[in-house]
Parts: structure tokens; C-alpha cells; sequence
């Protein structure tokens, strides 16, 4: 009876130790690049803090959303928080932004014309279809004089909001992550800055038309409300605002392509 008691324990104890070692996994859902790239960066100072990080990355921005607010993963690091709070409203979800770790500049890119004069009346123009990111294409197009938007229409503008259109140019909606694949399908598209490094594209660099770094389209980490001030999350927010990061975002981005806002 006595070994029965002892075996028993000693289970207990395997148990015990897996099940604090389980609460102790962060599981991130990030898109490659740059956000999977950061999270990685820090995964052996998470380690360092009792917290083993894991990323899983993903090519969309839609199911990163569905598994936080389902609780399949713990996090997701892409989003900025207008299309975060977007989603919210369209689908009912309880996302919060837990903190603003950087910007990416959002960008007009050409294969045929290496100036925006240089695009033709008439031209067709690839922009993304999501509700945010939409909006926030057009206002870079109306920040630089190329059209004139319903001013009621606000971030979430869409061709439709559109009142004056003095080069004729048609709008093609496309999904985010298709933008770069297109490219050469259209005369111009405008681009998110995580799908344009993945092409190979740098905003300063290949961007005729740039957005300015006083953007509010700062990228977060977002959690499901009530999870802000789990310590594992407060522990990888301390991690993604160290001066390791920021030195990493300023060495891997020296054109301005990622901004750090801490």
C-alpha cells in the first residue's frame, strides 16, 4: 500500500510540474515579416523570464483574429488599431489592444512607373479590400492630391466615397496578402508594409507615394479582453518594448520601412 502511495504522489507531482510548465507556454500568432521576425527575436529573453514564447505564423488577417478570440492561441502581433477595432464591430469579437510596438508606413508601388506623375489617366490601381486598410489606401491617394474623398466617409472610406477623380483611375480591390502578386497585373497598388518587405519592396525606397510616420496606424499586440494583465503578456510587452527590439527595428529597417513607437 505504501509503494501505491508513493507512486500516486510521485504522478501527482509529474502532473503538477506539466501543468505549470503548460501555463507557462504564450502562444503568438504574428505574420512573417516583420512581426514573426521580432517575436523570435525574443523568445530566449522570454525563456529567460519563466515564459516559453511560441509563434505560429500566419498569411492572413483574419484568422489570427478568430484564434485569439477562440482562444486557440494567447495573442497575435499584425494588426493596427483601426482594423482592430473594425473587426470588432463587424464580427462581435472582445479584441483589445494590450500595447503599440510600431508603425509601417503604408506605400504606392509601381512596376511600370518609377514616378506617381508618371501614372496614366485612366490607370488601375490595386488596393486592399479589408475594410481599414481600404480606407487607409485611399486617404494616402487623397493626402497627395490624386483624389478627393467624401470627408464623411472617414478611415473606412471605399472607391464609392470617392468625389473628385481627376486622373479617371479605376480601383481594384484586392486581398492584402495578394497585393505584391499582382503587381504586374496593374499600373500601381498600394501595399501594406509586412506583404511589401516579404516582396522585397521598402516603402522609402520603392514607394512613390509614402505614408508619413505621424500615421495612427500603429501596429499592436492584441490580446481577448480580461488578458491585458496576465503576467505572461505583461512579461513578452516588456520583452517587444526592450532596447534590444528597438535597436533590432532601426539595424533591420534603416529606410524607415518599420518604426518603432516606444
Amino acid at each position: 500500500m505504501k509503494k501505491i502511495v508513493v507512486l500516486a504522489a510521485a504522478a501527482l507531482l509529474v502532473a503538477a510540474g506539466c501543468s505549470k510548465k503548460a501555463a507557462n507556454v504564450l502562444t503568438v500568432g504574428a505574420t512573417p515579416e516583420p512581426h514573426a521576425a521580432i517575436l523570435n527575436l525574443i523568445v530566449d529573453d522570454l525563456a529567460d523570464a519563466g515564459v516559453t514564447l511560441k509563434v505560429v505564423e500566419f498569411t492572413d488577417y483574419v484568422t489570427p483574429n478568430e484564434a485569439v478570440e477562440n482562444g486557440q492561441i494567447d495573442a497575435n502581433y499584425f494588426q493596427h488599431i483601426p482594423y482592430l477595432e473594425s473587426f470588432n464591430e463587424e464580427r462581435g469579437y472582445h479584441l483589445v489592444n494590450a500595447a503599440g510596438i510600431h508603425i509601417e508606413p503604408l506605400a504606392l508601388y509601381s512596376r511600370k512607373y518609377a514616378d506617381a506623375a508618371d501614372i496614366p489617366d485612366g490607370s488601375t490601381i490595386a488596393i486592399p479590400n479589408d475594410p481599414t486598410n481600404e480606407g487607409r489606401a485611399l486617404l494616402l491617394l487623397q493626402a497627395e492630391g490624386y483624389i478627393v474623398l467624401d470627408p464623411a466617409a472617414g478611415l473606412t472610406a471605399v472607391p464609392s466615397d470617392i468625389v473628385e477623380n481627376a486622373h479617371g483611375f479605376a480601383f481594384t480591390e484586392i486581398e492584402a496578402a495578394s497585393l505584391p502578386r499582382v503587381l504586374d497585373d496593374v499600373d500601381a497598388a498600394v501595399i501594406n508594409g509586412n506583404y511589401a518587405l516579404n516582396a522585397g519592396l521598402t516603402a522609402l525606397e520603392d514607394g512613390l507615394l509614402v505614408e508619413s510616420e505621424t500615421s495612427p496606424y500603429v501596429n499592436v499586440l492584441a490580446v481577448k479582453d480580461g488578458r491585458q494583465d496576465d503576467e505572461r503578456i505583461q512579461k513578452l510587452i516588456a520583452a517587444l518594448k526592450s532596447q534590444k527590439v528597438k535597436n533590432y527595428i532601426t539595424k533591420r529597417y534603416p529606410k524607415g520601412e518599420v518604426v518603432a513607437v516606444f
